[in-house]
């Protein structure tokens, strides 16, 4: 049987091997581990789709291969296991041979094919860079032009013909300095971080909540959430309470295609998970239809399948809006960069015992300072203002049947 790399995600179009959990000859299990792969959607182990013997790796460790491209063959358990030939490359013809894509004139057929080899988000980069998208030598699977190509096209119109002061700068290594090839996931991050600060008009709103009745409600209602198989966070009221205000503000659900804006029925919220190689954000699908229970379950799941790799695409796709929570490292609060093509994501600082004045009288309540970045250019202050106190108004009131 053929092993094939997986579509993860309906716009992925190639993914890279990472490591193989098994070699030539050794045994596996139908869907035990036999390969991990990584792609700008997810990092996740690949089953094995029938029980036998590994008979060939055909894609080696750091190789990045298109879908549905055969990395391995897996054979019965008690055929014979025989490295292949190498395949004789066939005689070139000369009526078969295609002139150099070079060479072609950009025609309007051109133009249209490049578009069709683009992702929207693609599109919408090359439009705010005034960037024809013809012009742009694609560099992924079948000429396919990506976020890469666009970026580096517009760095090197930009610096024209010589270096720029840094690239001419060497970087001074010490003899004891450890220099490593970024990981896909680390690059793939890097590409979409700069991406974001590229498209969206950053603006960042702070908010602090006080959270005492909260604790109160989360302190009386922890044992019977255990009892449950779940445990009862901070996070699950604030991602609760952020798909209330959604619904009440469209906007901030929204997202950008072009010049286009998209209101989302759903509201599909992101939680980021911090990882030991990285960060990665699974989606709550519907989030607003589920009560603190569901929540709860949910956070705790994908958290865990994230940290084992075993996420599928339907996992971190189609997510409308983002929640980040750096204090559970002891941030105070961050401005964290808009997940595109969202518009909005929200900050949650650490939670800790502050000076509150309560009817006149100064108390110690645990606080949060709650950040909310979101992109100017659809959403104004005094609407993402809106949502922030009623996400915080929510919190500070919370009603106990909702829990």
């Amino acid at each position: 049987m053929d092993v094939v790399m997986p579509q993860m995600g309906e716009s992925v179009a190639e993914g890279t091997i990472v490591r193989w959990m098994k070699k030539v000859g050794d045994t596996v299990d139908r869907d035990e581990p036999l390969f991990e792969i990584s792609t700008d959607k997810v990092d996740a182990e690949i089953p094995s789709p029938s029980a036998g013997v590994v008979a060939e790796i055909r894609a080696q460790e750091g190789e990045t291969v298109p879908v549905n491209s055969v990395v391995a063959v897996i054979k019965g358990a008690g055929e014979v296991v025989a490295a292949a030939p190498p395949a004789a490359a066939p005689p070139a013809t000369p009526a078969a041979r295609e002139p150099e894509p070079a060479a072609r004139p950009v025609s309007r057929a051109g133009e249209n094919l490049a578009r069709e080899r683009s992702s929207p988000l693609v599109r919408q980069l090359a439009a705010e860079h005034h960037v024809e998208i013809s012009q742009v030598q694609g560099t992924g699977i079948g000429g396919r032009v990506t976020k890469h190509d666009i970026l580096a096209f517009v760095e090197q119109r930009g610096r024209g013909a010589g270096p720029t002061a840094v690239e001419s700068t060497p970087i001074v290594r010490g003899a004891e300095d450890r220099v490593e090839k970024m990981s896909v996931m680390r690059k793939k991050i890097a590409e979409h971080m700069v991406l974001s600060r590229r498209t969206a008009a950053h603006v960042h709103s702070v908010f602090e909540v006080n959270l005492s009745r909260v604790s109160g409600i989360r302190e009386s209602r922890k044992a019977a959430y255990e009892a449950q198989g779940t445990k009862l966070t901070y996070l699950s009221f604030i991602v609760k309470a952020a798909a209330e205000a959604l619904q009440a503000w469209p906007v901030i659900n929204a997202s950008t295609d072009g010049d286009q804006i998209v209101y989302h029925k759903d509201v599909n919220i992101g939680v980021a998970v911090a990882l030991e190689w990285g960060l990665i954000v699974p989606v709550i699908r519907n989030a607003d239809q589920l009560d603190l229970l569901g929540l709860s379950r949910a956070i705790a799941d994908l958290a865990a399948k994230a940290r084992a790799k075993q996420l599928k695409p339907e996992d971190v796709s189609s997510g409308t809006f983002t929640v980040t929570n750096p204090g559970a490292f002891g941030a105070l609060f961050g401005m964290p960069i808009i997940n595109q093509p969202q518009l909005a994501i929200l900050d949650v600082g650490a939670i800790e015992k502050r000076p509150v004045v309560v009817n006149d009288t100064v108390m110690a309540c645990p606080t949060a300072f709650m950040a909310l970045g979101f992109d100017h250019r659809i959403i104004d202050g005094a609407v993402a203002d809106q949502f922030m106190s009623r996400v915080k108004q929510t919190l500070e009131n919370w009603d106990e049947k909702q829990a």
